[in-house]
């Protein structure tokens, strides 16, 4: 796939963090838990850590017990989807439409309205407050 923002791997090495490169650019899951935007309740605006586009308002933002950042709506478009087949389940994979850089995984288990659960990897995530 092509997308609009696009690195080479050694200029996304350079960008990301090891563990953000682990997680966006190789699909990898972070621990539950272990991120410190799983406790954020300000407003504001969550984007790709990687190329910076907003992919959920704070107020889509909900605790979901299941140790990651959970939301109900993402940004219209800011999300695109693929078919996961990985560690023996079928499930839907998230990636920012921007970048391509994998944010987690939606579920069909959320809250009204959508009745979704963005399941996000904090370190995905860069989040932005709204201004005072």
């Amino acid at each position: 796939m092509s997308f609009p923002f696009e690195l080479s791997d050694a200029e996304w090495r350079a960008r990301l963090t090891p563990e953000q490169y682990r997680i966006m650019r190789q699909h990898g899951t972070e621990a539950p838990g272990s991120c410190g935007l799983l406790r954020e309740k300000r407003p504001g605006v969550f984007q790709c850590a990687g190329c910076g586009a907003a992919l959920f308002e704070g107020g889509t933002k909900f605790e979901s017990g299941t140790g990651w950042p959970s939301f109900d709506t993402p940004v219209d478009g800011a999300l695109g989807a693929t078919r996961d087949t990985s560690h023996g389940m079928v499930r839907v994979e998230v990636h920012c439409a921007r970048c391509g850089s994998h944010m987690g995984h939606v579920f069909p288990d959320g809250p009204p309205p959508t009745g979704l659960r963005y399941c996000i990897n904090g370190m995905a995530l860069e989040f932005v407050p709204d201004a005072a």
